[in-house]
Formats: structure tokens, C-alpha cells, sequence
């Protein structure tokens, strides 16, 4: 008796030992989760934070200015160790911007000085990233200058030198009548050059010079096609297009536009008078990078954007936005080499920071309190110089993320070009000219869009064959069913996106009065078929146990699905024409693609179904029997027993189901990204695709600069992502919750 109750109290000492081992393990395993989701939220952070500081510039350097005229333009090569300065009387002079290592180089030292133009009269420069310079000389000739930089390596370190080659340029003649040129507006496009001009008479001339190779001497010459425009009174501001199909004249507050064709004929394309009243006399006019913008400055301090819109009178330039730098006029406006960043300089000497696509005024005082007189941003736009009071001073500019701003993430944004504000994600494009378009709205309704048509597909699926499973199946039939639907959850995703995209997408294209006939006749039949065997005598109707029902209806559904596809061709040649594809986008204006949501709609919910069934038909199996069995004994149907007691006591289950299934659908990668065309678009049409979040950040990052915008703004989808699962988690988990709370007692 005593050795009985020795092993009884050893065996109940090892099992409170395993209790405790299990407890601790399980809790340490769950802090590990807990610590896990943490890290990567806190990761995310990290990641996503350098894009919502704001600018800063500081100190470098300073030193006296070289040269004796007055600068006319400021610049830098792209390391920003060298920078270069025109002034009025033809003078080019190189300077050092940083110390060198393995040279006596220090800052403001002179590394080349030369006379490049003799007594010019007027003085232009191309759009930042053309680098090129001219200067208007006697009788109508331009000479134009490329300051240039060599680079070397020796044991590691790279040396750049500042050099300047005559030969490359000649002087052009511009004006045949060789006058005096006072203002001066160059670009070039390859070996065209676009010239516009203002003589001492007041008369606007433009010239193209367009490259001709000799077909006989195989030399390249230049052909002229002179025009003088019909304007009259004094010029302001002259303005050429990089792609020499503009020229803009500013005449006080009216702006004459000409277009520029390829033979070289210029026409008047649109006069555009800017409301005195409304914004105030323009003080400085500069073309935004990519020239698809021009950016005027007003005497109260204000800039307002103008590009060309589509309208009844084709493509005309109309006011999209404005910025305010103070309350002093703007002197001068710079643009940056590639963003739509721009920099101002006001009468009062404060620099302005602005971007146009984010709405964004990033900074407004006097740099190291002094009084801007130039100001010049290197290719990079990481260093600014600054010309005052005859000194030079370089600054470290940190504006790594103008673009980014939360307007401009979720709000409509209206883009250059564009013909009203919209929501768009365009992110990359083939050219330096491109305008990045950052909008997560339509990654983020692509997301629910997938989600919701993946629903609406599997939920009704995955309850109904759980509730058949779990209350009216046979024990023998359930064996075998319900671990033949969870093996379907480890079937890859990669491979239903393979089938959907390549399989299903084209026979859905082919076959769609079928399919559309086999998603309504294959419910309606089986309800049908039930009616039916409810008005069966009721012997035969105890002959179909609940096993044998489900197979019984197996060839119903084959039989309905095949006549739905066999009568497809004919119902598309009698109602549609012929072509059912064409009638929903010609008769009906609904686009249709191939991929679309249909077909994402159903791979995913084939995705989803399993995780549905497995846990909606575990919460339905696990309520108690003795609640069913009394509901029968009171009276109660099967239905009413399903319906009022059973579906209640397992809903917190049904719901957790549900959600789970959610959450699988929203984060979805590999089916989004093979069965949909990937089109970052805002419409429900079922028959159009979508981007979602996770497959944006899945194409996107393995060709996204580290660092840059564009990866940490997918950084930032990828944040709002898991917040939009833990949320919908957060709150399944209350719901369930209540639901558990409130039918627990019965």
C-alpha cells in the first residue's frame, strides 16, 4: 500500500513537472512571436522614417569670389569637388570646392581661368542637365561653352581636372541681319540647336539649326531655318524647350507661346495672360526639370506652376498650383538636374526649397544668414553654393525624399500632363525626365479589390462545406473529406498563379457565357435538386443517407457544368454577336483583360477555401452534443437545431475562420502577381485587373535603388500592409471574443 502511494506521488511530481516544462515553453515561445512581430514593425519604422525629415542645410566652406565681372551663372561637376563661374565679361574661371587628397588643393583655389566670349552682349544657359552655356557676341553670333572634367585613378584615388575645348563649339551666326542680341534663350536636342533672341530693336528671332551630313563629302553642316515672330513691345524672359518645340516669350504678364516644328515653322500655339489681380506681376520665369513646367515667380513672393493640359483646343498650358516664399519678390528660380525640386531666391535674400508633385514647401530663411544673391545645386543635389557679398559659400543640402509627403502618398495628385488630379503609381520610367508618381491608394484598393472577389468566392464555399461536413456528413465520409480539403492549403500558390494566369484566364476568356452560366446553374440546380427530394416519398427519401446525397449530387454538378460549357458558343453567337469580348467593350464600355479579377477571384479563393473549411468545420464539429441532441428532443428540426444553436455556439469559430481566410487573401503575393496584368487602377470592374501591395513590393524591390524614394516608400507599403493585417486581426480577435463571451453559457 505504501509503494502504491510512493508511485502515485512520483508520477504526480513528473506530471507537475511536464506541466511546467510545457507551461514556461509555451509562454517563451509565444514571447519570441510577440518579440518578432515587434522587431519587424520597429524594422519597418527604421526603414521608413528618412523619408518624412525634413531639409537641412549646412556649413562647408567659404572663400572669395575669382574673377572681376559680375557672375551670370554658377555650377559644379558631379562629385562637387570642382565648381565653375561665368561672369558679364566673357570670363570662365574653375575653382576647388573641397580639400584633395595627395594635391595642395583647398577651397576657392583657381584651377583654370579663361576668356571664352569677347564683349558679349547677353548670356543664357540650357536646363541644368544639358550643361551648356552661351553668350550672345557682336552682330548677331552666339558662342556657346561646355564646361567639361576629366577623370583619372591613380593607386585608388580619383583626380578630376577642368578643361575647355573651343573647337567643339565654333561661333554661330544666328541673326542674317546682325544685329545687337540682348537677351538670349538656347537648347539642344543630338546636333539640333535652338536659338531665341531679342535684338536691340526689340524684334523676337528664333533659329533652328538642324544637322546634314553631306551625302557626296560625308561632312555634318548646320542648316539654318530663321524666323522673327510678330511681337512687339520690350521682352522680359525668353524660354526654349529642350526638345525644341518651344519657344516662350514673357512681355510683362502676358506669355506668347510658340511651337516649334520639326522643318523648323513656328507658330503662335497660345497666349497666356497671368491675372495681375489674382497673383501679382511676375518677376522671374524658369522652366521646371523635364521642361514639362514653367515655373513663375511673382513680386509677393508667390511661384505658380503652369503645364499643358488637354483641352477642346488641343494641348494648352493652364495654372495647377501655387507656393509662397514670403512676401518679397522672387528674383530668381533654380531648378534641380532630375526632381521636380526647385530652389528661390527672394529680393530679401531668403532660399526658398519646394517640390511640386508633393505640394510641399520644405524650406524658407536666409541660409547662414546671409543674402542670397546666386545659387547653383550640383547634379547630385547634395551641395549648394551661394554667391554674397562677393564670397562663395558651400552648404551640405540633406533633401533626400521630397517627393514624399502624406498628401502625396494618399491624396489625388495632379501630375504634369495629366488632364485633372488623379491617384496613380507609376514609379520608374525610361527617361531622366519622368515625374515619379507615388500614390498608394490604388496599390492599396487593388489589395481589397483582390481580397474582396477572393471572398466572395470562397466564403460561401468553405462554410457551407464545413457546416455540411461537420453536422450533416457521415462519420465514414468525413474521414476522407475533410483531410483531402486541408491537403489542399499545401498546395503552392506559385502553382494556382501558374494555373490561373496561363490555364484558367484563357478558358475563361473563351468560354465566358459558360462560366458565367456554370457559377448561377451549378447553386441553382443543387437547391433545385433538394426541393425535389424533399417532396420524395419518405421511404425513398431515408434511402439517401447523408453520405449518399453528396453523391448523388456529383453528376448533377458535372452534368450542369458541361451543358453550361457546351451551350457557351451558342449562347455567345446568338446574344453577343459572336464575340462576347467585343460586346462588353463596344456595346457595353467595360474593359475587358484577359487576367483579370475574375480569375484572381477564383485562384485565390481556391487558396483561401481550405483555411475557411479547416477551422470553420472544426469550431461547428467541436459543439458539444448533448446542445443538439436536446434542441431535437424538444422538438427542434435539424434546420432550426443548425441554425439556432449550433451556428451560434460556434460562431466566434465561424468568425476566426473568416478572418483567418482574410488575412491569407490580403497578403497574397505569387496568384496576384501571375493572374492579374499588375495595372495599378481604381475600379471594381471584375472584369479589369489590379496591383495589390504585396505583389507591388514583390516586382518592384529587386529593381528599387537602396536607399532611395522608391524602396523605402515600398518600405512604407509594406508597413501599411502589416498594419492593415494586424488591425483586421486586432479586430476578429474582440469580435471573437464578445461572440465566445455571449454564447459561452448555453
Amino acid at each position: 500500500m505504501a509503494a502504491s502511494q510512493r508511485a502515485q506521488l512520483e508520477a504526480s511530481n513528473v506530471r507537475l513537472v511536464k506541466d511546467k516544462v510545457a507551461r514556461w515553453g509555451i509562454t517563451f515561445g509565444g514571447g519570441l512571436v510577440l518579440i518578432a512581430l515587434l522587431l519587424i514593425f520597429f524594422y519597418l519604422l527604421y526603414v521608413v522614417a528618412p523619408i518624412f525629415r525634413s531639409v537641412s542645410i549646412d556649413p562647408m566652406h567659404n572663400f572669395a569670389l575669382a574673377g572681376s565681372g559680375q557672375t551670370v551663372a554658377l555650377g559644379m561637376e558631379e562629385q562637387s569637388e570642382i565648381g565653375f563661374r561665368f561672369d558679364d565679361t566673357g570670363e570662365l574661371t574653375f575653382f576647388a570646392l573641397k580639400e584633395r587628397i595627395g594635391t595642395s588643393w583647398q577651397p576657392g583655389d583657381v584651377l583654370l581661368q579663361q576668356q571664352v566670349a569677347s564683349q558679349p552682349t547677353a548670356f543664357t544657359a540650357t536646363q541644368p542637365q544639358n550643361k551648356r552655356y552661351a553668350y550672345a557676341l557682336a552682330e548677331g553670333a552666339v558662342q556657346v561653352v561646355e564646361p567639361k572634367f576629366r577623370s583619372r585613378f591613380e593607386h585608388g584615388v580619383r583626380y578630376t581636372t577642368p578643361y575647355i575645348d573651343p573647337a567643339e563649339h565654333p561661333v554661330i551666326a544666328i541673326d542674317p541681319q546682325q544685329r545687337t542680341l540682348v537677351k538670349l534663350a538656347y537648347e539642344y536636342q543630338g546636333n539640333s540647336q535652338l536659338f531665341a533672341a531679342v535684338t536691340d530693336d526689340q524684334r523676337v528671332i528664333v533659329n533652328l539649326l538642324q544637322a546634314s551630313r553631306s551625302f557626296l563629302t560625308g561632312t555634318t553642316e548646320l542648316k539654318p531655318k530663321f524666323t522673327e515672330l510678330p511681337l512687339q513691345g520690350s521682352v522680359d524672359d525668353l524660354l526654349v524647350t529642350p526638345d525644341l518645340r518651344q519657344v516662350i516669350v514673357r512681355q510683362g504678364n502676358r506669355l506668347s507661346i510658340f511651337s516649334v516644328s520639326r522643318t523648323g515653322t513656328v507658330t503662335e500655339q497660345q497666349t497666356l495672360t497671368v491675372d495681375r489681380r489674382q497673383f501679382g506681376p511676375i518677376t522671374s520665369m524658369s522652366l521646371l526639370a523635364g521642361a514639362s513646367s514653367i515655373m513663375i515667380g511673382h513680386d509677393n513672393g508667390r511661384i505658380t506652376q503652369w503645364f499643358e493640359v488637354a483641352t477642346e483646343n488641343g494641348r494648352q498650358y493652364k495654372y495647377i498650383r501655387q507656393f509662397q516664399a514670403g512676401q518679397s519678390a522672387i528674383e530668381s528660380i533654380v531648378s534641380e538636374f532630375y526632381r521636380r525640386t526647385f530652389y528661390t531666391i527672394s529680393a530679401t535674400g531668403e532660399v526658398g526649397v519646394f517640390h511640386t508633385t508633393s505640394e510641399a514647401d520644405l524650406y524658407f530663411e536666409k541660409v547662414g544668414q546671409l543674402h542670397a544673391e546666386h545659387l547653383v545645386i550640383d547634379p547630385r543635389a547634395n551641395t549648394v553654393l551661394i554667391e554674397s557679398n562677393n564670397q562663395l559659400h558651400t552648404f551640405e543640402l540633406h533633401n533626400e525624399h521630397p517627393e514624399v509627403t502624406w498628401s502625396g502618398l494618399w491624396q489625388e495628385v495632379w501630375y504634369e500632363g495629366y488632364p485633372e488630379p488623379q491617384y496613380v503609381w507609376q514609379s520608374t520610367s525610361g527617361s531622366d525626365a519622368f515625374e515619379p508618381k507615388f500614390s498608394l491608394v490604388p496599390i492599396s484598393f487593388g489589395t481589397i479589390k483582390a481580397a474582396a472577389y477572393a471572398m466572395i468566392f470562397a466564403v460561401p464555399i468553405g462554410l457551407a462545406a464545413a457546416v455540411y461536413t461537420a453536422y450533416f456528413m457521415s462519420p465514414r465520409a468525413r474521414k476522407v473529406v475533410k483531410p483531402t480539403v486541408e491537403i489542399m492549403e499545401a498546395l503552392p500558390t506559385v502553382i494556382l498563379g501558374f494555373l490561373a494566369g496561363l490555364w484558367l484566364a484563357p478558358i475563361i476568356e473563351q468560354y465566358l457565357p459558360g462560366f458565367v452560366a456554370t457559377l448561377i446553374l451549378v447553386p441553382t440546380s443543387i437547391i433545385v435538386v433538394a426541393a425535389l427530394t424533399s417532396v420524395l416519398p419518405k421511404e425513398w427519401r431515408n434511402r439517401c443517407t447523408d453520405g449518399r446525397a453528396a453523391v448523388i449530387l456529383v453528376p448533377i454538378v458535372v452534368v450542369v457544368g458541361w451543358l453550361s460549357f457546351e451551350l457557351s458558343p451558342w449562347v455567345e453567337q446568338t446574344f453577343f454577336g459572336g464575340n462576347v469580348r467585343e460586346y462588353i467593350t463596344n456595346e457595353l464600355g467595360i474593359t475587358f483583360d484577359q487576367r483579370n479579377s475574375l480569375v484572381v477571384g477564383i485562384a485565390m479563393g481556391f487558396a483561401v477555401i481550405p483555411t475557411i473549411f479547416s477551422i470553420a468545420e472544426d469550431a461547428i464539429f467541436s459543439v458539444p452534443k448533448h446542445l443538439s441532441q436536446g434542441s431535437l428532443a424538444l422538438g427542434a428540426t435539424t434546420w432550426q437545431t443548425l441554425t439556432k444553436v449550433v451556428l451560434l455556439t460556434a460562431s466566434p469559430g465561424i468568425f476566426s475562420a473568416v478572418m483567418m481566410g482574410l488575412g491569407r487573401a490580403v497578403g497574397e503575393t505569387m496568384i496576384v502577381l501571375m493572374a492579374t496584368g499588375n495595372t495599378p487602377i481604381l475600379d471594381w470592374n471584375i472584369f479589369e485587373g489590379m496591383r495589390t501591395l504585396s505583389a507591388n513590393i514583390a516586382i518592384e524591390m529587386p529593381e528599387s535603388e537602396v536607399g532611395s524614394s522608391h524602396y523605402r516608400i515600398l518600405f512604407l507599403a509594406a508597413f501599411v500592409l502589416f498594419i492593415f493585417t494586424f488591425a483586421f486581426n486586432t479586430l476578429a480577435e474582440l469580435v471573437r471574443q464578445r461572440l465566445r463571451d455571449k454564447y459561452s453559457s448555453m
